[in-house]
C-alpha cells in the first residue's frame, strides 16, 4: 500500500512538472500596423522584430520549419523599399523568409489584389493564398517561384487550412457566408457550404470529420460535417469571433474574439465540440484574432491585435501561462517547434 500511494505520488508530481514546463518552440506573429514580423524564442522570451516592405496579414511556418511565409499588401511607409514597390505599387504579394536568419526574404512574388491568408502543402511544394478581391485562391510553385494556377471561390475569400490528411482546402468566404471546399490535387472547386454570416477562418478536428468555422457577424462558431459538407451546428462564442484552432485530442477549439477597434473584446473562447458549449472563457488581451497551436497541442497561442501582444495558454489547465510583447497590431501567428 504504501509503494503504491509513493507510484501516485511520483505520478502525480510527474503530471505537475509536465503541466507547468515552460513551452519550447518559436512564435511568429504579422505586425500589419507598423510593418513588421517578430520571432519570438519561447523559452528564452527573446524578442527579434524585423522590418517588412509589406503590411503582413498573415504568417505560416513551411512544415520542415526552414521557411516562413507572410502575405500582405505593399507599404509606403518609412521601412519600404522602394524599388519593390516601384515594381509593384499596387500588388500584394507573397514574401518568403528563412526561418534561420530572419531579414530580407529570400524571394518575393506578386499575389494578386488582395493576399488574405497563406498555407502550404504538406511537402512545402505548394503554397495557396486567398485573393479576397480577386475572389480566387491563388497557387504557387514555391520551387519554380511562379504561380502556377487558380482556383475561382465565393465572395472575399479569406482564411484558409487544409484537412488533416492534406488532400482538400477549406475555405472561408467573408462575403458569401460559405466554405470553398477545394481539391488541391485537381485545383477544383468542389463545393460550397452554406455556413452563415461572415465566415473569416476554418480549422479541424484532427480526424478530419469535423470542420470549424468562425461567423464574425453571428458570434458562433460553426461546425461542418465534413463527409456531408453540410453545416450541423452553431455555437455561442465571443464577440466578432476571428481565428480558431482545435486541440489535438479533438476536445477543445480555441476561438480567438476581437470585438471591434473602438470596442476591443479581449477573451478567448474555449468550445467543447462534442457538447456543443463553451467550457471556459480565458482573458488575453485586446483585440484577440490570430490562433496557433504547439504541435503537441500542449499549448495555444493567440494574437492580440490592439495589445500588441500574444498570449501562451496552457491549454490543459486553460489560463494564460505568459505574454509576450510584439510589433504594432499583430494579426496572424504561426508556431515552429
Amino acid at each position: 500500500m504504501i509503494k503504491a500511494k509513493l507510484l501516485f505520488a511520483t505520478g502525480c508530481l510527474l503530471l505537475i512538472h509536465q503541466a507547468l514546463a515552460a513551452p519550447s518552440g518559436t512564435v511568429y506573429t504579422a505586425n500589419e500596423r507598423d510593418n513588421s514580423i517578430s520571432q519570438v524564442d519561447l523559452a528564452s522570451g527573446e524578442v527579434n522584430t524585423v522590418s517588412v516592405t509589406i503590411a503582413p496579414h498573415n504568417v505560416q511556418v513551411s512544415p520542415d520549419g526552414h521557411w516562413l511565409l507572410t502575405v500582405g499588401m505593399p507599404s509606403h511607409g518609412e521601412h519600404a523599399a522602394s524599388a519593390m514597390n516601384v515594381m509593384n505599387m499596387q500588388t500584394g504579394q507573397l514574401q518568403v523568409f528563412s526561418t534561420a536568419a530572419l531579414g530580407a526574404p529570400v524571394f518575393s512574388l506578386p499575389a494578386g489584389e488582395h493576399p488574405a491568408h497563406v498555407v502550404m502543402d504538406q511537402g512545402g511544394q505548394r503554397a495557396f493564398v486567398t485573393d479576397s478581391a480577386a475572389d480566387l485562391v491563388r497557387v504557387f510553385d514555391l520551387q519554380a517561384r511562379s504561380e502556377i494556377g487558380s482556383v475561382k471561390t465565393g465572395s472575399y475569400p479569406h482564411g484558409l487550412r487544409l484537412t488533416p490528411d492534406g488532400q482538400t482546402l477549406y475555405v472561408a468566404n467573408m462575403r458569401g457566408a460559405s466554405v470553398s471546399v477545394i481539391d488541391i490535387a485537381t485545383l477544383k472547386e468542389l463545393a460550397q457550404i452554406p455556413v452563415g454570416k461572415a465566415p473569416v477562418q476554418v480549422g479541424f478536428a484532427a480526424d478530419g470529420r469535423h470542420a470549424y468555422v468562425s461567423l464574425s457577424a453571428e458570434n458562433k462558431l460553426g461546425i461542418i460535417d465534413t463527409a456531408t459538407q453540410k453545416l450541423t451546428d452553431k455555437i455561442d462564442v465571443g464577440r466578432t469571433p476571428v481565428q480558431i484552432y482545435a486541440t489535438s485530442d479533438g476536445q477543445q477549439v480555441y476561438v480567438a474574439n476581437q470585438g471591434s477597434s473602438t470596442d476591443p473584446d479581449d477573451r478567448v473562447s474555449v468550445v467543447d465540440p462534442r457538447r456543443k458549449k463553451v467550457i471556459a472563457t480565458l482573458k488575453t488581451g485586446k483585440g484577440a484574432h490570430g490562433v496557433a497551436m504547439s504541435t503537441d497541442s500542449a499549448y495555444a497561442f493567440v494574437s492580440n491585435i490592439e495589445a500588441g501582444t500574444f498570449s501562451v495558454i496552457d491549454t490543459a489547465s486553460r489560463t494564460v501561462v505568459a505574454t509576450h510583447k510584439v510589433g504594432a497590431g499583430p494579426n496572424g501567428i504561426s508556431y515552429q517547434e
